[in-house]
């Protein structure tokens, strides 16, 4: 399977321990504001700063380091809710960023409000309640007063296609626009590795059986904290039966009778397209 993880961040580097001070000029910055991030539209559509927000008028709350792009440094800074934005700027949710940006940008947005999400949550030790202090050497948190650590929260999701002869099954969730179709997913529960997990929310979410599980890729999905791992499996039995609770609808779609899809963006519809294009089984990488 061929495919870009759009929210792969494989051109910057963690140089650590980071900076000391922040350099003026030189760095550049991604402004966040709630769950999304500004726009530079002019003279081309930019996420990234080359000044601190707060010479353009802007509040910041808190920043974080997210890494270099080669040998520029590279931050975060978030803004209140409500903050007016210069007249070249505007808001914007992450998703909607897709192909108006390069890939590259894309994935420093989804980093961006991925790790001030971090801060903003771990203001306070969760075992004591003493301030957490931000560590240089690495991209986590330390209390002073009982030495918890913690770092930046990731939740590891499976996502499957199961092929039946010439179909493949798909599933309409309660969350999902009207219409929409896509594959089953869930998280990775405590104790289980990613091929239980695999058979679990298959079983779970339609009824039926699997076999031949592999690996088929994996893409970085910051809404808010998930890596997506992807399979392909094969179908082994059993009627389908949704759950009723995360799945109202399942069924068996062939290529010529595809239903509404995820967008490109999402490794889910990469999976889909791959089926749709050739339904081999894909190399793991």
């Amino acid at each position: 399977m061929k495919h870009i993880p759009r929210f792969s961040t494989d051109s910057l580097s963690r140089n650590y321990p980071e900076p000391e001070e922040v350099p003026a000029p030189g760095a550049r910055w991604v402004v966040v504001r709630d769950m999304g991030v500004v726009v530079t539209t002019s003279p081309a559509p930019t996420i990234l700063l080359d000044r601190h927000p707060a010479s353009s008028g802007m509040a910041v709350n808190r920043s974080q380091y997210l890494g270099h792009l080669g040998s520029t440094p590279v931050y975060a800074a978030e803004i209140p809710g409500a903050a007016p934005l210069p007249g070249s700027m505007v808001y914007s949710g992450v998703r909607e960023l897709s192909g108006t940006i390069p890939d590259e940008e894309l994935a420093l947005a989804g980093l961006a409000v991925q790790i001030i999400g971090f801060d903003r949550t771990t203001r306070f030790c969760g075992v004591c309640g003493e301030g957490m202090r931000q560590l240089r050497t690495e991209r986590a948190k330390r209390c002073p007063a009982c030495g918890h650590t913690e770092y930046p929260r990731l939740s590891p999701a499976i996502i499957v296609l199961v092929r039946n002869a010439d179909s493949v099954l798909m599933v309409q969730s309660k969350q999902a626009p009207a219409g929409r179709h896509s594959l089953v997913a869930g998280f990775v529960e405590p104790g289980e590795d990613l091929v239980h997990a695999v058979h679990r929310e298959v079983m779970e979410e339609t009824g039926i059986r699997i076999t031949n599980v592999s690996y088929a890729g994996s893409e970085p999905w910051p809404f808010p904290n998930s890596l997506m791992i992807a399979f392909v499996a094969d179908y082994d039995g059993g009627g389908i039966e949704p759950d009723g609770t995360e799945v109202v609808s399942a069924g068996w779609f062939r290529r010529d009778n595809l239903p509404s899809v995820p967008p490109k963006l999402s490794i889910a519809r990469s999976l889909i397209d791959w089926w749709v294009e050739n339904g081999t089984r894909p190399d793991s990488r």
